[in-house]
């Protein structure tokens, strides 16, 4: 018999190969989130090494209408029952007691209910939430087969075709972004609209903005939109006790945002 010599580890080496096809394969709709990364005729390849990508967000111009939670779901196939969301908006009500209510009726798709006790109440603002992409993601290490993992140009991503269904991703994700989609048995949450952004299109949620509260933009590039956006304005980002090292950078963010 002829020595074909050691044979490779399976797991890793499957693993690897199947994620980089995962990455330069495309499904249609939000069944499977797979994207083309080959170029066409013409146009340059993309390479995720030459990106890393990030949004920032200014709760001051939000005004709560709720479109960047619509356009996602038309966009990314989302369950368009309540509770499933990819982005969503709170808003926060504090009152001269100091009391604060936090309210978004489903996801604040169709905007906000005005305040039932208008008179006692010292602020109001809106505060749209999504997955945080972080850059230390705790869903990536609960992850028991690796089907939720991180991009080389920083956005996080779950592969449908290994995902089980576990919900320990869920219960680590610290930001409450992540859902079990009911059709596919899967976990799902916001993926930056990652095939509009490897085509050089910005996500759905910042292209509705009527007010240009959120802004897109490669943390590598000094010319883009979110390096003037983070230079320009003082920032913070959601839990940073953590060190989960978000990638959603607020501006005018109140102490009351949890």
């Amino acid at each position: 018999m002829k020595d074909e010599g050691p044979q490779p580890e399976a797991s890793g080496e499957k693993i690897y190969a199947d994620r980089r096809a995962f990455l330069r394969t495309c499904a249609q709709g939000a069944s499977a989130v797979l994207f083309i990364l080959q170029p066409r005729q013409g146009e340059a390849a993309y390479s995720p090494r030459d990106h890393f990508y990030g949004m920032g967000i200014d709760i001051a111009k939000c005004i709560g209408c709720g479109r960047c939670a619509d356009a996602c779901k038309k966009e990314n196939d989302v369950p368009r029952e309540p509770f499933y969301f990819r982005t969503w908006v709170e808003r926060y009500m504090i009152n001269d007691q100091g009391e604060t209510t936090v309210d978004s009726p489903n996801g604040g798709i169709a905007g906000f209910p005005a305040a039932t006790n208008e008179k006692g109440m010292l602020r109001t603002f809106f505060v749209p939430k999504l997955c945080n992409h972080c850059a230390n993601p705790p869903c990536v290490q609960v992850c028991p087969v690796g089907a939720t993992f991180a991009t080389e140009d920083g956005v996080v991503l779950v592969d449908k075709d290994y995902c089980i269904g576990c919900r320990y991703c869920i219960q680590a994700c610290p930001y409450g972004a992540r859902f079990l989609d009911p059709r596919t048995r899967t976990a799902d949450k916001c993926t930056f609209c990652y095939h509009r952004v490897v085509k050089g299109l910005l996500p759905a949620c910042v292209e509705v903005c009527p007010t240009g509260a959120r802004v897109f933009g490669d943390l590598r590039q000094r010319s883009s939109p979110l390096e003037r956006f983070m230079r320009m304005n003082k920032l913070q980002v959601l839990k940073p006790s953590l060190n989960t090292g978000p990638k959603v950078y607020y501006a005018s963010l109140d102490g009351e945002v949890r």
